[in-house]
């Protein structure tokens, strides 16, 4: 009896000492089990935290996005606007550009046909005033002859003159 009682007191010891043991372990664990879902709360709060930031900082992209896209179509649109400008105004330079050089080939043509006008006009100047200075020597050359002639012949008629006269005073 003794035996078992030693036996089953030993038994006892060794399950309190299991018990203690376990019981150790269960706070332990309980401890733990705190720790952990003290972690979990914070890390579930951080994670409460990050999902409104990442909410606002999307609706915030959002916002940004859907300016910058009104800003990027109005910049579109003013360029497009510049550009419809330009286009036209440079129609309008290249059409008066066309013109420009149409007069400039017309008044090229005229200034030609106005140079080869002159030229053939001086040149019948020059001719007529080459024959007109031939007919004028001519004449000159002429006269000094008909001057030459007229002299020999008035010599001629005073000396006939002269003898007529001559002539008449011997006879009175």
């Amino acid at each position: 009896g003794a035996f078992l009682y030693h036996h089953l007191q030993q038994k006892v010891r060794s399950a309190e000492a299991l018990a203690q043991k376990y019981k150790q372990q269960q706070e332990a664990l309980s401890a733990q089990l705190q720790v952990v879902y003290e972690h979990r709360s914070r890390l579930e709060r951080s994670l409460q935290k990050e999902r409104g930031e990442h909410k606002k900082t999307k609706e915030d992209f959002l916002v940004y996005k859907l300016e910058a896209q009104e800003a990027l179509n109005k910049e579109k649109q003013d360029s497009m606007n510049r550009y419809g400008a330009l286009s036209s105004q440079h129609k309008i330079l290249k059409n008066q550009h066309e013109d420009v050089k149409k007069q400039l080939i017309d008044l090229q043509l005229q200034h030609n046909s106005l140079k080869l006008e002159h030229r053939k006009t001086l040149e019948t100047h020059s001719q007529k005033y080459a024959q007109l200075q031939q007919e004028k020597d001519s004449e000159v050359t002429n006269l000094q002859d008909t001057v030459f002639k007229l002299r020999e012949e008035s010599k001629l008629l005073r000396k006939a003159h002269q003898e007529v006269h001559t002539q008449l005073l011997n006879a009175q």
